[in-house]
């Protein structure tokens, strides 16, 4: 699969173009940098705009095979000379323009009210900008301003507002270059939400895979369910970063499509990765019954909302989905060795809450207090 080219390589092949023109007079339509990776990347320098103290142009982003929210926009880089007094150093001060974000909260790689220009493409930036600084052996100031003109409607679309970067999207990499493993982008992004809520003062992490009983958390509870961090299917990585932050308390809060997986140990509940969602609700029911034509229903049915009224008609709801929930505590608790107290409420559309461990709602609790502090 056929990689492609972070906004922080873009935007540091741009800003050393523009510098190039700036202060050598020449037009410049392809440049070369050489990205954190070791790989050399060799973009086309567009929309270029020429003034006696400042150049402006722009370099396409190429997601490679991992289409992703910026793929095919432009990332625009201006550098301008600044009047200062003379001086035999040569400083470069970055910032963002329209269409990149600005962070309002703290625990993201910026502090609040910087631009959403992370650490790692801001060390690509200074590069650069030094390189030619050098070549054309330019002491005084620089401005190097980065900007993404569909960058406020493209980051809708992402996890920015989430976050607390708004007005744009973030200009991003580690490496220079984005690999084709969007599920690797996925679990950077979970940690960056985790480090947040750590930074933010919360001791106990709310999560959840989705969206899923937003309705009923908050009629039942009045808790926002979208301010729990998203996991997706990935709960046990998500248990390993958040040990890895610093959490040591976790609930999560869940819809029994997805819970019902951990407690047979399955902790990707992606279906390309396990299902056994009937045989694990099954092996808690045959404890329960011996009736063999409801086990047997229970394996017919395709949702587990079937099998949870299948479940309530033969009285013993509450008793199987307590023995569910005892399952998904021991597993998520095994996860990280007891490092972590992990307490659980899980949930179906049908049937509102199933089942809670002993402290879920001592741990919710928490977690709206400290809300009400913040």
């Amino acid at each position: 699969m056929r990689h492609g080219f972070t906004t922080g390589s873009c935007a540091a092949a741009g800003a050393k173009a523009a510098t190039y023109m700036l202060l050598s007079g020449r037009r410049k339509e392809k440049i070369s940098i050489i990205t954190p990776k070791g790989i050399e990347y060799i973009p086309e320098i567009e929309k270029i705009e020429i003034f006696e103290k400042r150049v402006k142009c722009g370099v396409k982003k190429d997601g490679g095979d991992d289409i992703d929210a910026t793929h095919g926009t432009y990332i625009m880089s201006e550098v301008s000379i600044e009047e200062t007094p003379a001086s035999n150093e040569t400083k470069v001060v970055i910032d963002g323009g329209y269409g990149v974000g600005r962070v309002t909260k703290p625990g993201l790689d910026q502090p609040v009210g910087n631009a959403a220009i992370n650490s790692v493409p801001r060390k690509m930036i200074l590069k650069e900008v030094l390189e030619v600084c050098k070549m054309f052996d330019f002491k005084g100031t620089l401005k190097v301003i980065i900007s993404a003109p569909e960058g406020e409607k493209i980051a809708e679309k992402t996890f920015n507002p989430r976050l607390g970067i708004i007005g744009g999207i973030s200009i991003l990499g580690t490496s220079g270059i984005v690999e084709p493993m969007s599920v690797q982008a996925l679990l950077d992004t979970i940690e960056v939400e985790i480090k947040q809520k750590k930074a933010q003062g919360y001791d106990i992490l709310a999560l959840a895979p989705g969206n899923y009983g937003l309705d009923f958390m908050k009629d039942k509870y009045n808790f926002d369910l979208d301010k729990s961090v998203k996991c997706s299917n990935f709960i046990g990585e998500t248990i390993d970063i958040a040990k890895k932050v610093g959490f040591d308390k976790i609930l999560l809060t869940g819809h029994i499509g997805k819970l019902i997986k951990v407690s047979g140990g399955i902790m990707n509940t992606h279906s390309r990765e396990a299902d056994s969602r009937m045989e694990l609700i099954e092996a808690a029911a045959v404890m329960e019954t011996d009736d063999i034509t409801l086990l047997r229903n229970i394996m017919n049915v395709v949702s587990t909302e079937e099998a949870v009224r299948l479940l309530e008609q033969a009285n013993i709801k509450e008793k199987v989905m307590d023995r569910i929930m005892n399952k998904i505590v021991y597993y998520l608790n095994k996860r990280q060795k007891d490092d972590i107290q992990i307490e659980c409420i899980m949930y179906s559309n049908d049937f509102g809450e199933l089942a809670k461990s002993k402290q879920a709602i001592d741990f919710l609790n928490k977690i709206k207090e400290t809300e009400n502090i913040l």
